[in-house]
């Protein structure tokens, strides 16, 4: 498998664009050995690697002992929340109008 390292635009694919990050080729099109060769060196129009060999590691069938299972994270609830943002937004609000204050009484 390939992967894309730098965005081209395939002519020989139907103008089909592969954005970096993207395997390459596209699934359902397969291209030739001289291709992947071409665009995984600099012998290509834009004279630099396009796609890079990625190794795939093969699957290992799952063995009998299976690692703990994570606890699920417990939810504060709904109100507990909203009551939390709002006391902080106040506090912001305070500290804000305390700033200000002290502002004004220095130009005076």
């Amino acid at each position: 498998m390939y992967r894309v390292i730098s965005y081209f635009i395939d002519l020989q694919d139907g103008e089909h664009p592969y954005n970096v990050g993207d395997a390459f080729p596209r699934e359902g099109h397969s291209v030739s050995e001289e291709r992947i060769a071409e665009l995984s060196s600099s012998r290509n129009k834009r004279k630099k690697p396009l796609i890079e060999k990625v190794e795939v590691a093969p699957v290992q069938p799952e063995k009998a002992e299976k690692a703990p299972e994570a606890e699920p994270v417990k939810e504060e609830p709904k109100k507990a929340k909203v009551a939390a943002v709002q006391k902080e937004a106040k506090s912001d609000r305070s500290r804000a109008s305390g700033n200000a204050q002290s502002k004004s009484r220095k130009k005076k």
